[in-house]
């Protein structure tokens, strides 16, 4: 309950919104407590002014009403109480289709999303924080604190798009729908196996031939080829409270909730870690080149299995792996970021595993991202360092002077975009794979992010368009569909295809049909909830022909405040 009053408040506001939805017929009742409220209001007035005080607690305002009052001074309460203890929360698809919702704030977090789903007609989902966490299902709205102001997103399995990891045979597309099902379409995605396990899906990961898929409950099901980690047969009953999953060409490695690691699939591709498993604890992240993977652990140290020459041995640089923070892979070696800035790298040098002749450069690096044989490190001052295979990017002097302010980069297999402060791009690299953007420079303009494939890249302009450039025939050209590349919201690439969700939810593909790019509109609105949590911090209006005053109602704790502006008619 509220403490206290200082000095009166007007009734009908707070009543208003507490009834609004109620029918005619109780439209009486709120007159008679608007009515009773103004000679509330008199009366603390007159108590005040008599007093001095410019503020009265409950129990001295419940002594001086007389009983024909106390009703209207119990709703007040209760009606103040309900608001300071209540969130308002609106609810907003990316199509425009809204819900405003009203929740006690001792309620769940669970039955938050719930009331919201059930609004929306929409699957379930996961509400995460502004900050990006993820509050506990059991929580209350108080203990997850939902503050005034704060934009929470709630995603209902928004249209998810996974591509198969690149490979020289085949590759695929699985798109995770609004129900928490799975489409998927390429060479090498049918998933009609196991289609009807595949519900309540959370998210999807993908080696070069097969998927696996994250479940509500925190199991995994799997599809594609069993040799590729299509069949996680022989680890199912392991893979239980499943968090994250990485995959390398041909395995996967899942972390678990308590920090331990399942992997499956091709040993030599990393699919078997018993060599390390008992090293294998408290696991933050993991990383994959094309046939190994690298484990953070919780101490910033690093643990690797998988093929000794795809990086799956560290024991050259284990010394020097130390408060390691995170790491990129090219196809055969890895690169680690550490506390202080600098960089460790590891695996075949012609690969980008030998960083040697610029780790003098390597200070103060902000991120990492490689190509097929070669990485590029974005220094805090928005510089760009390269190294590794020169085919494939790994010299970067041709365009070093304008590689400056540079905020984020992507790699193809053989070439390097970069996208710069004020939203051009710089491009290096073998010109085939997307290295010469001189075609497209002109249209390169606000680029807000980009995709590559293995021979081609595409980017989102801040209007919603997109530009491609590169191999034409795997993505480069996207002269077919491109009419239909209006409000483009994210994009993905398999090997020599690309997929773009625009904002009404639907998907277009295009580039080499055998690697996913059938150039057709797929899906349909993508529910993404965007919910808004605002606690009560209203002004109530009311005209005055002789006074105005304030009304403030603190919470039990304190801490929790309403003002209210007051003016009696």
């Amino acid at each position: 309950m509220f403490r206290s009053f200082s000095p009166a408040y007007s009734f009908r506001n707070v009543m208003l919104q507490r009834v609004q939805a109620r029918t005619q017929s109780d439209r009486w009742l709120l007159q008679e407590r608007v009515d009773q409220s103004k000679q509330i209001l008199q009366i603390m007035a007159m108590a005040m002014q008599t007093s001095r005080r410019a503020e009265l607690r409950v129990d001295e305002v419940d002594g001086l009403l007389k009983q024909e009052l106390k009703s209207g001074w119990d709703a007040l309460k209760s009606a103040v109480s309900a608001v300071i203890m209540s969130i308002s929360v609106d609810v907003h698809l990316l199509s425009g289709k809204s819900a405003s919702l009203e929740v006690e704030a001792d309620v769940s977090v669970e039955s938050l999303k719930q009331r919201a789903q059930s609004a929306l007609g929409v699957g379930r989902g996961r509400l995460l924080k502004s900050s990006g966490e993820e509050p506990g299902r059991a929580q209350t709205i108080t203990e997850a604190k939902l503050m005034s102001g704060d934009v929470h997103t709630l995603h209902v399995n928004q249209v998810q798009l996974k591509a198969s990891r690149p490979g020289h045979m085949w590759s695929a597309f699985a798109a995770l729908l609004s129900d928490g099902s799975v489409v998927s379409w390429g060479r090498g995605g049918d998933s009609s196996a196991v289609q009807d396990q595949l519900k309540n899906v959370q998210q999807i990961q993908a080696s070069t031939h097969a998927f696996a898929a994250i479940l509500g409950d925190g199991s995994v099901v799997t599809w594609g080829v069993p040799r590729a980690g299509g069949d996680s047969s022989e680890v199912q009953e392991q893979l239980r409270d499943v968090q994250q999953i990485q995959a390398s060409e041909s395995a996967f490695a899942a972390i678990l909730g308590d920090g331990s690691v399942v992997t499956w699939g091709y040993a030599h591709s990393g699919g078997d870690s018993s060599a390390v498993q008992d090293q294998l604890r408290d696991v933050q992240q993991v990383q994959a080149s094309t046939h190994a993977f690298a484990a953070i652990l919780g101490d910033g140290s690093v643990v690797t299995w998988g093929y000794a020459h795809s990086g799956g041995d560290s024991s050259a640089v284990q010394e020097q792996l130390r408060d390691v923070q995170r790491i990129q892979a090219s196809e055969g070696a890895f690169a680690a970021i550490l506390g202080d800035g600098s960089v460790v790298t590891w695996g075949p040098s012609d690969d980008g595993g030998d960083s040697s002749a610029v780790q003098e450069q390597l200070r103060d690096v902000q991120q990492i991202q490689a190509s097929g044989q070669a990485c590029a490190a974005i220094l805090r001052d928005g510089s760009v360092v390269t190294w590794g295979a020169t085919g494939c990017g790994g010299d970067s002097g041709a365009v070093q002077d304008q590689l400056r302010d540079v905020q984020q980069i992507q790699a193809s297999e053989r070439a390097f975009a970069a996208i710069l402060g004020d939203g051009s791009v710089v491009t290096w690299g073998d010109a085939d794979n997307g290295g010469d953007s001189s075609a497209v420079q002109d249209q390169l303009r606000d680029v807000q992010q980009i995709q590559a494939a293995d021979h081609a890249f595409a980017a989102i302009l801040r209007d919603g368009s997109v530009v491609t450039w590169g191999d034409a025939v795997c993505g480069g050209d996207s002269s077919a569909v491109q009419e239909q590349l209006r409000d483009v919201q994210q994009i993905q690439a398999s090997a020599s295809a690309f997929a773009a969700i625009l904002g009404d939810g639907s998907v277009i593909t295009w580039g080499h049909a055998g690697f996913g790019g059938v150039g057709s509109a797929l899906f349909g609105v993508i529910p993404t909830l965007v919910v808004t949590a605002v606690r009560y911090r209203v002004s109530c209006v009311m005209c005055s022909r002789r006074h105005a005053m304030f009304l403030r109602m603190s919470g039990e704790s304190g801490k929790e405040e309403l003002r209210f502006l007051v003016k009696d008619r």
